[in-house]
């Protein structure tokens, strides 16, 4: 039992790192022998631990719930809809307490989830429910890996958390699932109330504990600051954003900059909330029937609402990919109106299962393209949205290719060469100043433009006599299409328009690659080790170089442009000539100190492995790029050999 204490204890701090410090200390094979030896020695002894990593699978199927009473009420909190409303909370407040801190943490838009312990060992976990009364749920929980099943503090307590669903996990939840889960909320709602602890694991939910509900020795804490703390000492995955602040013109700022950057969270959030931080204060302030005093919640605006799906069209975009577009009943959404929505693909549809004329759930983020995620009522004049089997620009037939549909006619179809043209002259492209979809479709019905390199024969006479040309706007062009023809590689990268590749893969292929003519060479294998690249970008980048169409306008274009490689004076060093991968991770640099520290030395630092590469630097866990080197008989050097050389 001793040897299984230890194997535990091990496992569980692994787990703490990778659930909740999202700082990993072993390889996923690794953990699952150490796991494997543990079960193994549980069935030898016949015992499973309290503390066992084993209680966290999924059992059998559960008859229903059982009724739990919490040992303090779970309130709802008040709301604040506007910085107004904020101001007069705290003018409340401080008129009842005079000055006092508050602290601010996000609103999760999850399942609040309550936890009971005794004895330091994890006891329950249950729904809010009615906030007196919740629902057990503890099976379903016990599957979730960022909570300590074990902690120091010995008396009896209760924390409260939020279970969420991670946005990416969601998005790889619904490439296999056979029904796709609407939202994150919905998801993970029905992850924790589902009578079935198996289907729980599958949807890998959370939970961001943020409230200690009951304490046995109430003055252990006594502000949120120190639960918050308290929380952290135990290992329990606390939120990644705390702050605390003592006027409303503080409070504001970071409101505005939580609503401003929360489309970068990969979890949702629909507001924020506000706390008195002393529970001194917040005993003296006390409750409504309904919420406490000392706490509000700042709600940002809706950013999902329910529409009527009236129609569905299909859009041609630059690469000959045929788009569903839905066609909405208005609605308003983050503080516009929403009449349109995007649908992805006929696949998408399908799974959706949405039909013409239902009721669907529509999502908008900010600028983000609105987005249909799901059914949310069918009507008797449902009708199915019909796979498209031509063009409804050029006519021309349709093809599929994965999950995608295109049109057949990529030489010819107007739209997409409209698309091209104006893609190629944009601000992140080669930044033809005042080139417009305007500009382009002149181009092409009058000049017979069809190529982006057909911009750069356009002389001054060309467009004497178009329509909204006059000689100031034709100057300016030639000016602008002059200045065009010297550009950065990752900006030329991002102006051809390959699918699938925006600005910061254009930027990752740039950087593991030299030049274009590598580019336009590599293999699957060395496009697979550049960052952010996958199978799918991989075909498409491969797809377009095989593209004898497309090579030709290639070629045609490179007879025009300069590309700027990025090519540094060449600094005369030990590594001068040497083309340097680093892969893994070193112990006494930051990637880009060690960098910058190879280029001291006359190197060129590149990100991907390919036959020029000369040299790969590594460090601890490195992996296919080392492998690859190896295989290439590429010279490598070690994190304490690549010291010495810098000595």
């Amino acid at each position: 039992m001793e040897h299984v204490q230890k194997i535990i204890e091990q496992l569980n701090n692994y787990a703490y790192n990778y659930y909740v410090l999202d700082n990993p200390t072993i390889s996923d094979k690794e953990y699952d022998i150490l796991y494997d030896e543990l079960v193994a020695l549980e069935s030898s002894v016949g015992a499973v631990l309290p503390n066992s990593p084993t209680r966290r699978v999924g059992g059998d199927v559960l008859s229903g719930y059982k009724q739990y009473e919490h040992k303090h009420k779970l309130f709802s909190l008040d709301k604040a809809q506007s910085f107004e409303e904020v101001s007069s909370w705290i003018e409340k407040i401080e008129k009842d307490s005079g000055k006092v801190k508050y602290s601010c943490e996000y609103k999760f838009d999850g399942i609040t989830i309550n936890l009971t312990y005794n004895n330091g060992e994890f006891v329950r976990a249950t729904t809010r429910g009615n906030g007196i009364v919740g629902e057990d749920v503890t099976a379903q929980v016990l599957t979730i890996k960022t909570f300590p099943l074990t902690i120091d503090y010995k008396g009896e307590l209760e924390v409260v958390g939020e279970a969420i669903m991670y946005l990416s996990h969601l998005g790889k939840y619904n490439e296999t699932a056979t029904v796709p889960l609407k939202n994150a909320r919905n998801a993970v709602a029905g992850a924790i109330r589902n009578l079935d602890p198996k289907e729980t694991a599958k949807r890998k939910p959370h939970i961001v504990f943020y409230s200690i509900n009951y304490i046995e020795d109430e003055n252990l804490v006594d502000s949120q600051e120190e639960s918050i703390e308290f929380l952290r000492k135990n290992k329990f995955k606390i939120s990644p954003f705390f702050k605390v602040v003592d006027n409303f013109s503080d409070t504001k700022k970071i409101l505005e900059d939580i609503n401003e950057k929360r489309n970068q969270l990969d979890f949702l959030i629909d507001g924020a909330v506000l706390k008195v931080n002393s529970f001194k204060v917040r005993h003296e302030l006390g409750f409504t029937e309904k919420f406490p005093k000392w706490a509000v919640a700042y709600k940002f605006e809706a950013e999902e609402t329910t529409t009527v799906l009236e129609d569905v069209i299909w859009q041609v975009g630059r690469t000959g990919k045929l788009t569903p577009l839905a066609i909405l009943e208005p609605q308003d959404l983050c503080g516009v109106t929403v009449s349109r929505a995007t649908l992805n693909n006929f696949g998408d549809i399908q799974r959706k299962g949405v039909k013409i004329n239902d009721r669907v759930f529509i999502r908008r983020s900010n600028d983000v393209i609105p987005e249909v995620l799901g059914l949310a009522e069918r009507f008797h004049n449902a009708v199915d949205v019909v796979q498209i089997t031509n063009c409804p620009d050029c006519g021309a037939e349709v093809y599929e290719k994965g999950a995608n549909i295109f049109c057949s006619n990529e030489l010819n179809c107007p739209t997409q060469i409209i698309a091209r043209l104006t893609h190629f002259a944009s601000k992140n492209a080669m930044d033809v100043g005042g080139f417009s979809e305007k500009t382009a479709r002149t181009f092409y019905e009058k000049l017979n433009v069809k190529n982006t390199s057909d911009l750069y024969s356009i002389k001054f006479d060309d467009m004497v006599g178009l329509e909204g040309f006059k000689e100031k706007k034709i100057d300016n062009f030639i000016k602008a299409i002059e200045k065009s023809k010297n550009v950065t590689f990752d900006r030329f990268i991002y102006a051809l328009g390959i699918l699938n590749v925006g600005t910061k893969t254009a930027k990752d292929l740039a950087k593991a690659f030299p030049d274009m003519d590598t580019l336009k060479a590599s293999t699957l294998e060395e496009l697979l080790v550049v960052e952010e690249v996958g199978e799918i970008v991989a075909s498409s980048i491969l797809d377009f170089f095989a593209d004898k169409v497309l090579q030709d306008n290639l070629t045609k274009l490179l007879d025009f442009i300069q590309i700027d490689y990025g090519t540094k004076q060449q600094i005369d060093g030990v590594l001068s000539g040497e083309t340097v991968v680093l892969t893994g991770v070193l112990e006494h640099y930051k990637r880009g100190e060690a960098t910058k520290l190879l280029e001291n030395l006359g190197a060129v630092v590149v990100s991907a492995v390919t036959k020029k590469t000369t040299l790969v630097v590594f460090g601890d866990d490195a992996g296919s790029k080392l492998a690859k080197a190896e295989k290439l008989g590429i010279k490598l050097m070690s994190e304490t050999e690549f010291i010495g050389l810098l000595k």
